[in-house]
């Protein structure tokens, strides 16, 4: 088995000779599965363990040894990929798995659950993968059932005991209740964790033990703590599930004096970490970190039992420093790396002068690398996307434009490299959820490979979008196709005022959400668009509320019943308007050309939104190109299809606007 770092330096030979060539990038740099998936310090940052595949080899756990740089392989399957990992401690390595050659049709096994030695030796499965068969593990004892899930926090990192979620999940694959485990993951016995109500979500404490725990009755979220005085469970907060309301806030984290730090508006427009005080039930009177322009969106660092900073996400992801230790090595690191945003992460437990070190930009894809504070030694690990050179790349940036209401609508624009940035042909990318954040200052495939083609991509982060203030998410709500469909044709106005945006060759796209803004883009502003490209798009609001029979949702019945009435429209009052705004109700107006694109196994947008709109739109328009993944779902899960997807979609656009 090859060692890791002989895998990486292949990659990155071949990624050299790829280079040379004058053509863009292919599709397969942009969409194909990496062969590097992450990696994470062991507590004592003496090991680091990676994800890594190779040609036709599966997804598997490696180790390094950071005083020699040795690695090896300790987990590797022939059916399946390991998808997830922690270090339970400094010995052993807790993961599951997850099938990266099938869609989501054909999806027969759960993750699992398994450990292993960092020398993989004492391999041993903890929780079945397949659900109904009976299974039997170790000495006849059974295993953990199917629906045994990996928390997504490590915990304390310093026994053979980790917690893990027994979920509840309904028809297709809804959420009903999360459950706490604490598994010995030497013995696979387990304790089942007492709690009130009913259970969502966990937040460990700073010892690793289970502290807070929130419930959802109804439209009622409450957030529980266990007061370890009391050694019982009290209610910090309750408020609306769905709309929110006074006195809310999201648990983040505890420090490593027991302090809870959390996120809050607390009478502001915008989000804020700050700490709560337990005794009083009460948020500090000023913000731990604000973040200029964006929501409070982050977690803690903390090493050796101090906190010594905050990853935030503002524009990009960085880091604010509170010890000045970090602060200098920031400095070091960032002059070894410089065009790179870098994000340093020590040990929690350090016994080593080892870091890793994550370095990104617009133009450059993740890379991982480990960092010695002591010799200054840097040395790569991996990244996420070796074939992509940044020189080939172009420029990304955070822009904003007035709504024709006055609201102001951030928005990110990604120009072809070159220096080309005016009379562009235009894809106007409308992102999905509708209520998300759509970007990032960050490497992002899918514009970067339109922006190879000759494109300009504007992505506007329209109302209702979050993470810009309370009062640009609460303008989105009941917008379906009427502002938050203004501001993305404002948006592809103020890129024409600009001088970007060539006037005759503009194209609107998007998947979900932006499937349905595309088909609504068509209808509203015809104008405007020349074509659309829609793929798993929401073509009848209706629909959504009921599939029908023949096809599977994955939409819980509360957010239906609750979330969807508040925030898009209800079904029996607001029936008018969801018809007014139904792209399959108008289907007759759209006469551009317009590619469509729908998974046959989707459970989200569930495929008749697409095929009714097939039906409906092709009576009268000639231009409209269907594709069908059968074994996809919500989104392309195999690369086969991703490639054969976006390769569609640049012979479509250049067909219709053209840019080379």
């Amino acid at each position: 088995m090859r060692a890791v770092r002989t895998l990486l330096l292949a990659a990155l030979a071949l990624a050299s000779a790829c280079h040379a060539q004058a053509a863009p990038p292919p599709v397969g740099s942009f969409f194909a599965n990496p062969a590097f998936n992450g990696a994470m310090l062991s507590p004592n940052g003496r090991y680091l363990a990676a994800f890594i595949g190779a040609g036709d080899q599966r997804d598997g756990l490696a180790v390094v040894d950071l005083n020699d740089l040795s690695a090896h392989m300790v987990a590797q399957f022939n059916d399946t990929d390991i998808g997830q990992a922690h270090w339970v401690n400094n010995e052993r390595l807790l993961f599951s798995t997850v099938d990266k050659s099938v869609g989501r049709r054909d999806v027969r096994f759960g993750p699992g659950l398994f450990v292993v030695e960092r020398d993989g030796k004492r391999f041993r499965q903890l929780a079945k993968r397949n659900n109904p068969f009976f299974q039997s593990g170790d000495g006849g004892r059974e295993l953990l059932p199917w629906h045994t899930f990996m928390l997504d926090q490590p915990g304390a990192q310093d026994s053979d005991e980790v917690y893990v979620t027994d979920a509840d999940l309904r028809g297709a694959g809804i959420l009903a209740a999360s459950d706490l485990l604490r598994l010995n993951t030497r013995t696979g016995l387990t304790h089942a964790v007492e709690h009130p109500g009913v259970a969502r979500g966990w937040l460990l404490d700073q010892h690793g033990q289970p502290r807070l725990v929130e419930t959802l009755d109804g439209n009622t979220e409450a957030i529980h703590y266990l007061d370890p005085a009391t050694s019982q469970w009290r209610t910090l907060a309750s408020f609306n599930a769905y709309t929110g309301g006074a006195g809310g806030f999201d648990p983040l984290a505890f420090g490593p004096d027991g302090t809870l730090y959390v996120t809050a508006r607390a009478g502001h427009d915008r989000s804020a970490l700050y700490r709560y005080d337990l005794v009083h039930n009460k948020l500090s009177e000023q913000p731990v970190v604000t973040l200029d322009g964006f929501d409070f969106r982050g977690h803690l660092i903390v090493s050796d039992d101090r906190l010594l900073g905050v990853r935030v996400h503002g524009d990009a992801e960085g880091t604010v420093w509170f010890d000045a230790g970090m602060k200098a090595l920031q400095k070091t690191v960032d002059a070894i790396l410089p065009g790179t945003i870098n994000l340093i992460t020590p040990a929690r437990r350090p016994e080593t002068p080892w870091m890793l070190v994550q370095a990104y930009s617009d133009k450059q894809p993740l890379r991982t690398l480990v960092f010695n504070t002591e010799t200054k030694r840097m040395s790569e690990v991996g990244s996420l996307a070796p074939l992509i050179k940044p020189a080939e790349m172009g420029s990304r940036e955070l822009v904003h434009y007035t709504a024709r209401d006055g609201l102001d609508i951030p928005a990110w624009l990604t120009l072809p490299p070159g220096g080309h940035d005016k009379n562009l042909p235009m894809v106007v990318l409308v992102h999905g959820g509708p209520f998300m954040r759509g970007g990032s200052w960050n490497w992002n495939a899918d514009a970067q490979f339109l922006a190879t083609r000759g494109y300009a991509v504007l992505e506007p982060e329209f109302r209702g979008s979050v993470g810009f203030g309370e009062a640009h998410f609460r303008a989105g709500w009941k917008q379906w196709g009427l502002k938050m469909q203004d501001d993305i044709a404002d948006g592809t106005r103020w890129a024409i005022a600009q001088g970007t945006a060539d006037a005759r060759r503009i194209c609107i796209a998007g998947a979900s959400y932006g499937g349905y803004a595309t088909l609504m883009g068509l209808i509203n502003d015809p104008e405007l668009y020349q074509c659309g490209i829609d793929w798993v798009g929401v073509t009848d609001i209706d629909l959504l509320y009921d599939s029908g029979w023949r096809y599977a949702s994955d939409l819980p019945q509360g957010w239906k019943q609750y979330g969807m009435p508040a925030l898009i429209g209800d079904r029996v009052k607001d029936a008018a308007q969801l018809q007014a705004t139904s792209p399959l109700r108008q289907a007759a107006r759209v006469t551009q050309p317009l590619l469509l694109a729908y998974g046959g196994a989707d459970v989200r947008v569930p495929l008749n939104h697409g095929l009714k709109f097939y039906d409906a739109v092709k009576a009268g328009n000639p231009h409209v190109e269907w594709i069908e993944y059968p074994e996809e779902g919500h989104g392309w899960a195999l690369p086969k299809n991703r490639i054969d997807f976006w390769t569609r979609v640049e012979k479509f656009l250049d067909k219709n606007i053209g840019a080379r």
